[in-house]
């Protein structure tokens, strides 16, 4: 098969298995989506879910976040991991947000990506899921599944966001990265995984997964 073929044939398997995925991290507006998704670095969604109601009900909007003490939020973020940092970035960029932006998150890579703890895989997400905007955030999972899949060459996230945005079209770009996201967890994890009844590795899988 050819890279078009297989992502034609992922693609569909996709369709069937999460036409309508939903967005895994709980938010109201594009600020708290963007705090959710600093917080899920190296974090699960889950976790990140549990935590994120007792801090929005501290501060759900930037002028209220820039206010509160870095020591709080990260008293706060602690189960999320990384706290320290994440503290010191959702205060600094909340601020930034409120004396650069009007109070409005920036709905730009550009600005998006000024932000203190604002990567381009977090601006990616913000784009494509609070604004709509055509983005394929890649992620360590997406970034795994399209190599076992032979997608992309996975030498590294940059790359294969590169190739996954040749393969397939730009107008499925924001629901297909929700799907293999929720397909990598339920059926191709990274450890404990057998290829040969994964319903997507065992047609397109890379021959060196099937070896052992």
């Amino acid at each position: 098969m050819t890279k078009k073929e297989k992502a034609a044939f992922v693609a569909r398997t996709l369709n069937k298995f999460y036409p309508h995925p939903a967005i895994p991290l709980d938010h109201a507006d594009a600020y708290t989506l963007l705090v959710a998704v600093v917080l899920s670095a190296q974090c699960t969604d889950k976790k990140v879910n549990e935590v994120t109601p007792v801090l929005f009900a501290k501060a759900d909007n930037p002028k209220q976040m820039a206010r509160m003490p870095v020591d709080k939020i990260r008293a706060i973020i602690k189960p999320c991991g990384l706290s320290p940092a994440k503290s010191k970035a959702l205060q600094g960029l909340s601020q930034i947000i409120m004396e650069k932006h009007g109070g409005k998150v920036p709905d730009n890579f550009e600005e998006l990506e000024a932000l203190p703890g604002v990567g381009h895989k977090t601006a990616s997400v913000v784009m494509s899921q609070a604004f709509g905007v055509p983005a394929f955030p890649v992620d360590t999972h997406i970034h795994r599944l399209a190599w076992r899949w032979g997608l992309s060459t996975g030498k590294s996230v940059e790359q294969t966001e590169k190739d996954l945005k040749r393969l397939f079209p730009e107008e499925s770009w924001n629901t297909l990265h929700l799907q293999i996201i929720y397909f990598g967890r339920e059926h191709c994890p990274a450890k404990k995984h057998d290829p040969r009844v994964c319903p997507i590795c065992k047609v397109v899988g890379r021959k060196e997964m099937f070896v052992g």
